[in-house]
Formats: structure tokens, sequence, C-alpha cells
């Protein structure tokens, strides 16, 4: 798949980029694409940070793939750096063709190219084909989540 890009979202990515958050089970009872106004707001404060990395897979000058990727210094672990990926989506027309594969891939080589010695992910309970696809790229599931709504 050599014809594929991975890049930094833009502004104009983020029709796409939220339609592809909103088209599984989970996402269409959270997201809003008719509405860009707060992914708009977001996309403001992430593209200003350094340590978070939204990206996009495009090929043939379309959004077929995202995800983001957020840095976390800390001092656990002797100070490890870490990342987390997170929101990892592929368009419909483009599952299983290996890009959620590369998606990963690159997360993982960017994580090793930017210093993080671990790179963890959640992923919700019900995904379970999901967890299959994070256990076959190398991912344990070694922790328990908890998430609180504010």
């Amino acid at each position: 798949m050599s014809d594929l890009e991975i890049r930094p979202t833009t502004a104009e990515d983020l029709p796409a980029v939220v339609a592809m958050l909103a088209d599984d089970p989970l996402g269409a009872q959270r997201e809003s694409p008719e509405d860009l106004t707060p992914y708009l707001a977001a996309f403001d404060i992430l593209s200003g940070d350094p340590h978070q990395h939204l990206m996009v897979a495009v090929r043939a000058g379309q959004v077929v793939g995202t995800l983001q990727l957020t840095v976390i210094p800390g001092l656990s672990r002797q100070g490890t750096i870490r990342s987390i990926i997170e929101a990892v989506r592929v368009r419909a027309d483009e599952r299983g063709s290996g890009l959620g594969t590369q998606l990963i891939e690159w997360a993982v080589e960017e994580s090793r190219r930017l210093g993080c010695k671990l790179v963890q992910l959640t992923s919700d309970v019900s995904r379970t084909d999901a967890h299959r696809f994070y256990e076959r790229l190398g991912f344990e599931a070694s922790h328990v989540g908890f998430k609180k709504s504010l």
C-alpha cells in the first residue's frame, strides 16, 4: 500500500474524521457529525499541543483512516515517556485492507522515534474484534481501565 500517506490532520479533514468516529455502534451514540463546532474547538487545542499527534491516512486524496497519538512524560517506570493511541478508525470501505495495521505500526514507530518506552491504548469492552486485532499486533491486555464521566 505504497499509495498511502499518513500525515497530520488539517481542519479541512475534520468532516471525514468525524464521519469515521460516528460510523460504528458506539460512535453513533456519542458523535454529532452534523455540527463540527465542538470538533473544531478541540482541534484548535490539539494542534497547539506538541504532545498531541492527530493523524489521518490518505489514499488517492481521500481520508481513509485516523488516530490520535498522545505522548506523556512521567515519573513512573524510572521517568519513562509513554504514548497512548486513541480513536483509531478506518473508513468502512477500507476495513480489512491492512490499513489499521499500518496505522498502529506507524504509531508504534513514531512513539519509538519520540523516545517512548511504552505504548498503550484502551478499547471498549464491547469491541472484541478490536481486542483480537491489538493482541495480534503484540499488545497485551495487562490492565483494567476505569472511566468516570464528568
